[in-house]
């Protein structure tokens, strides 16, 4: 059975193709980058941004076979903070166009309703489809749940894709709070995980 590996910045760029695959029809992702043809390109320049700010302040996991790939960040950090969005600003700008008020709406959404307090942030997780149901999910977010229990933390994260809410609610998320995204945005879950 292929292992689960924390990630090094070797591995980066295939951890954001892994991503980049597996949200090409993510109902969020979707919604913002409307044009279908660009969108793998801009979701990988997307995923390489966020893969080096979520490296700073939690961790990046890989299946060591390029299956699945996941994003935490550590307890405190799960809002970015205003640096690295000044940061990021331009390239953000590059990677989205026209499209940056509907990501805006997104992440105005998403920080609203996001819990203060400390608990790890599932900020990404995803599976290549060629891998899809065929439990990676599952294992990876296992593996990261497996460390916030042994530091008695929760665990936080939101989707916009109905259908990973049971598998969610089977690795023991409860919902918290649904919304949805302005202007003809997806409807979201928040859903948190005590430590076990």
């Amino acid at each position: 059975m292929t292992e689960i590996i924390d990630a090094q910045g070797a591995h980066y760029p295939m951890v954001a193709e892994t991503l980049a695959q597996a949200f090409h029809t993510d109902p969020a992702l979707s919604y913002i980058l409307q044009d279908e043809g660009s969108r793998p390109r801009r979701l990988k320049r997307l995923f390489d941004l966020i893969i080096a700010d979520d490296a700073n302040v939690g961790r990046v996991v890989q299946s060591a076979g390029n299956e699945a790939a996941a994003l935490w960040r550590s307890p405190g950090n799960a809002d970015s903070g205003d640096e690295p969005l000044i940061a990021q600003l331009m390239p953000m700008l590059r990677i989205f166009g026209f499209a940056l008020p509907r990501a805006m709406r997104v992440v105005e959404g998403i920080d609203k309703n996001r819990p203060k307090g400390d608990f790890w942030y599932l900020h990404f997780v995803g599976v290549r489809p060629a891998h899809q149901g065929k439990g990676w999910g599952g294992r990876i977010i296992r593996e990261g749940l497996a460390r916030a229990d042994a530091e008695g933390l929760p665990s936080w994260l939101e989707t916009a894709t109905p259908e990973n809410v049971p598998l969610y609610q089977r690795l023991g998320f409860v919902i918290q709070c649904e919304w949805d995204v302005p202007k003809g945005g997806p409807h979201f879950w928040g859903m948190m995980r005590e430590a076990a």
